[in-house]
C-alpha cells in the first residue's frame, strides 16, 4: 500500500488526503506525522476517517479549500487564506461543531466592528460555506447593510487631459490598455503574440493573479467566459504599441502596483482622479455610454458576463451630463413659475 504524502498548509496543519470508495477524504492533524499515521490507517480500513464536527475552524477551511484547489483560482485561495488569517481569530481554534447560530452572530457583530460591511460579507461568504458543509448547519445570520463603493474615474474630457499626461509614461501602455477595457490581470497576462498591430486587435487569452503566498501565476482561463475576447486597438494605444522595440514575451512585464503607481501620480499632477487601472476600465463603461456604443457591443469588447453587470457597476454619470439632462426638468419648472407669476400680474 502507497503510502499517502501530508502537505504542511499555511495554518501550519498537515494535510492527507486518500480516495476510499472513490470518495477524496481530507485528514488535518498538527503534525506530518499524525496526518499519514491516520491517512494510513484510514486506507487500510483499520480507523474510520475522524468526524468533520471535529474539527477547528481553521482545520474546517484548510479541508476546503484543499478539496477545492484544482477548481478554485489562486487569487480565490488567496482571498480565502486571508479571511483565516484575518477575520474571527477569536474562533479559529475552537471546533466547529461546538459553535451554535447565536455564537456566530455574536462573532459577526464583532466584526463588523474591525472591518467594512464588504469585507464582512465576503469573508462570511467563506465561514458560512465551511459551516454548512461541516456541520450541516444552515444558519441565518444577519449582517451589515453593504453600500457599494463609487469608485474614480474619469469623465469625457478628463479622458482627453489623462491621455496628454500619460503619453510617454512607463505605464502608458498598461493605462490605454485598461482604458480599452482590460482587467489589471489581464494587462498582467497579455503578450505580443495576441497583439495584432497589422489587423488593430489585441487578443484578450488568460490573466496573471497572485496566489496564497503572493507569487504571480499565469491562467490559461480569464476571469469568465465572456472574458476570452478581441478588443480594437485605439489610435493612441497603437502608437504606444509601435513605438516599443523589442516585440517578445509580456507586453507590460512589470506589476499592477508598478502601473498603478505611475498612473495616479500622473493623475495627481494633473489635477485627475486617481484612477488606477482598475478606474480607467471603469471609464471605458462610461465612455462607450457617453459616445452611443450599444450596450451589447460596449459588454463584448469588455468582456462583462451580462449587460446588468455592465450597468450596474462600471457605468458612471458624469456630473455634466447630469447637468445637461437636468436642463428639460429646469425649464419645464421656470416656464411654470414664470407663467404663474404673469397670473399672479
Amino acid at each position: 500500500m502507497k503510502t499517502p504524502k501530508a502537505r504542511r498548509l499555511p495554518s501550519g496543519q498537515w494535510f492527507c488526503r486518500v480516495r476510499i470508495d472513490g470518495q477524496d477524504i481530507g485528514i488535518t492533524k498538527p503534525t506530518e506525522k499524525e496526518a499519514v499515521a491516520e491517512a494510513m490507517a484510514v486506507k487500510a480500513g483499520i480507523k474510520k476517517a475522524s468526524k468533520k464536527t471535529g474539527k477547528t475552524v481553521t482545520q474546517a477551511i484548510d479541508d476546503y479549500i484543499e478539496s477545492k484547489s484544482n477548481v478554485l483560482s489562486p487569487s480565490t485561495i488567496r482571498g480565502y487564506r486571508i479571511v483565516q488569517r484575518n477575520r474571527f481569530r477569536s474562533v479559529m481554534n475552537r471546533k466547529i461543531s461546538d459553535l451554535s447560530e447565536a455564537q456566530w452572530q455574536r462573532f459577526v457583530n464583532d466584526e463588523a466592528r474591525l472591518c467594512s460591511a464588504k469585507t464582512l460579507s465576503n469573508a462570511w461568504g467563506l465561514m458560512n460555506t465551511v459551516i454548512k458543509l461541516e456541520t450541516g448547519m444552515y444558519l441565518n445570520i444577519r449582517l451589515p447593510q453593504v453600500i457599494p463603493n463609487e469608485h474614480e474615474f474619469l469623465d469625457v474630457d478628463q479622458v482627453q487631459i489623462f491621455l496628454e499626461v500619460i503619453r510617454g509614461n512607463p505605464a502608458e501602455i498598461p493605462a490605454l490598455l485598461a482604458l480599452s477595457s482590460l482587467r489589471a490581470s489581464e494587462i498582467l497576462a497579455l503578450t505580443w503574440d495576441n497583439v495584432d498591430l497589422k489587423k488593430g486587435w489585441i487578443y484578450v487569452r488568460g490573466s496573471t493573479v497572485p496566489d496564497e503566498n503572493g507569487k504571480l501565476v499565469k491562467k490559461k482561463e480569464n476571469k469568465t467566459r465572456n472574458s476570452r475576447r478581441d478588443v480594437p486597438i485605439i489610435p493612441p494605444l497603437r502608437t504606444a504599441l509601435e513605438a516599443v522595440e523589442c516585440r517578445r514575451g509580456l507586453v507590460y512585464p512589470k506589476t499592477e502596483q508598478n502601473a498603478r503607481k505611475r498612473i495616479n501620480l500622473a493623475c495627481s499632477r494633473a489635477g485627475l482622479p486617481q484612477v488606477g487601472l482598475h478606474g480607467l476600465r471603469h471609464s471605458f463603461a462610461s465612455l462607450c455610454v457617453y459616445l452611443g456604443i450599444q450596450p451589447d457591443y460596449a459588454m463584448k469588447i469588455g468582456g462583462w458576463s451580462d449587460y446588468h453587470t455592465m450597468k450596474k457597476i462600471y457605468t458612471h454619470v458624469s456630473n455634466r451630463d447630469l447637468e445637461q439632462a437636468a436642463i428639460p426638468l429646469m425649464n419645464f419648472f421656470q416656464v411654470e413659475n414664470g407663467n404663474e407669476n404673469g397670473n399672479e400680474k
